[in-house]
């Protein structure tokens, strides 16, 4: 499964510039977080993804997710088929791109977001860092984690609305605590917003990024 995407060119004089993969939320597309890309530090090299799964017209998603019960019940075998077309284009990316494969960093919104998170804790290796704006992490990716060992090393941001009624703030809370259980220190910003990225979130993820 071969993910479309948009580069945003190249901005830095370095030969191998750190990789930063944008990940749009669900009934979404690429432009959305590439509409972004032009204020993001210019030392990365910006890729915007867009999720395999049609929705609508420009509308895309990584898996399909059911709020019916009250609690998003996920179509798990899709998120499995996206996450693997996530690793698959990093590979890919790095034969037609010059990056550094050392610095590689996801940046998801929403189920962008959850995705980020999948990809980074089951592949440490592949992954230096995430930025994880109002997303929430996955029970169903527990049992497929990479050992606690490995990753030490990885590097996360997470942002979250105090107000946000599509993923209530307690996803994020969830998260760092258990992100902390692993021994890993996230760094954690609350905002009195709802589910978006707005111009507070914006700054902080850049000065994150920077």
């Amino acid at each position: 499964m071969e993910l479309t995407y948009l580069v945003r060119p190249r901005q830095t004089a370095l030969q191998k510039p750190p990789l930063l993969i944008l990940l749009h939320g669900i009934g979404s597309n690429e432009n959305a977080l590439f509409a972004l890309a032009e204020q993001l530090p210019g030392k990365y090299l910006v890729v915007a993804l867009r999720a395999p799964i049609g929705l609508g017209e420009n509308k895309y998603g990584w898996y399909q997710a059911d709020f019916s019960s009250g609690k998003p019940v996920i179509n798990h075998a899709q998120e499995v088929q996206s996450r693997q077309a996530i690793i698959d284009c990093i590979g890919r990316l790095r034969a037609i791109l010059d990056y550094d494969e050392q610095e590689v960093y996801l940046c998801g919104f929403s189920q962008g977001a959850i995705m980020s998170y999948s990809v980074a804790l089951t592949r440490p290796d592949l992954v230096k860092g995430i930025a994880i704006l109002s997303g929430r992490l996955l029970e169903e990716i527990k049992p497929s984690m990479a050992p606690k060992e490995k990753l030490q090393q990885l590097r996360i941001y997470i942002s979250h609305g105090i107000n946000d009624t599509v993923l209530p703030v307690q996803y994020a809370r969830n998260a760092v605590a258990f992100l902390t259980s692993l021994d890993l220190t996230p760094t954690f910003n609350e905002y009195p917003a709802g589910h978006q990225l707005n111009t507070a979130m914006h700054a902080d993820l850049v000065k994150w990024l920077g």
